[in-house]
């Protein structure tokens, strides 16, 4: 697998779409029989999350994807200076957000109707992969469980880690966790796991180091960075 990463981001290889009324970020091959359904952090469309979805896409020279990003939050994503979330007004702003428009359910709902979405546009896909990232990391953990349409799992700086959510998962499930989540309910929810998985820390790295908040200009998260997309390709190799 050769590295597409490049230092300073400035043109996103793929292209936008419609699916299911939503805008979509679409990049990989037409050709490429296996797809992954990138759900992204709660600020959206960012640099670094849009050269992420490139990264998989290309990188593995012998299983490229198609990779999707519907935008679930339809044009109006959380405000990054909302985070950390440091005073009662940002706190206020986060909750709002978080039970409304990033409220779970609203999200868990839709995917499947977004996956026969993109397969009619989309018809030589064969098989599913998922990686979310932060917020979209709690959305994985609930569409990986019975029924899924999904063949392996992936959550990158998870939000809400709940062990409970990890024994009813039925798929192949990788979590990359900074050292921004809580210890205690990453190794709890590794424990939980029934499944084939990996489960590994970055301590280091902040809560959203592969998506909208990594500082990718920092040397030392620009590694991380990429260590953690290499991890992402191996698994999706091995498991879809």
């Amino acid at each position: 697998m050769q590295s597409v990463l490049i230092h300073c981001y400035s043109e996103p290889k793929g292209k936008y779409v419609t699916v299911d009324g939503l805008k979509t970020y679409t990049v990989g091959p037409s050709s490429a029989k296996q797809a992954i359904l990138f759900i992204y952090d709660i600020f959206g469309f960012f640099d670094q999350t849009l050269q992420g979805a490139d990264i998989l896409a290309y990188s593995d020279k012998e299983n490229p994807y198609q990779v999707f990003i519907p935008d679930f939050f339809e044009g109006k994503p959380a405000d990054i200076s909302w985070y950390p979330p440091d005073t009662k007004e940002k706190k206020e702003k986060m909750g709002a957000f978080f039970s409304g428009p990033a409220a779970p359910p609203k999200t868990v709902e839709r995917v499947p109707k977004v996956v026969k979405a993109i397969e009619s546009q989309f018809p030589g896909i064969e098989s599913w992969g998922v990686v979310g990232y932060c917020w979209g990391g709690k959305i994985v953990s609930l569409t990986s469980q019975q029924g899924t349409p999904f063949k392996a799992g992936a959550e990158c700086h998870p939000a809400m880690v709940d062990p409970n959510d990890a024994s009813a998962v039925t798929i192949p499930l990788m979590m990359l966790a900074s050292g921004d989540e809580n210890p205690d309910d990453v190794k709890n929810f590794e424990k939980n796991l029934k499944v084939k998985c990996h489960v590994e820390t970055y301590p280091d790295q902040v809560h959203g180091w592969m998506a909208a908040r990594g500082d990718l200009e920092n040397s030392k998260v620009k590694s991380e960075y990429e260590r953690g997309y290499k991890q992402l390709l191996s698994f999706f190799h091995e498991h879809l």
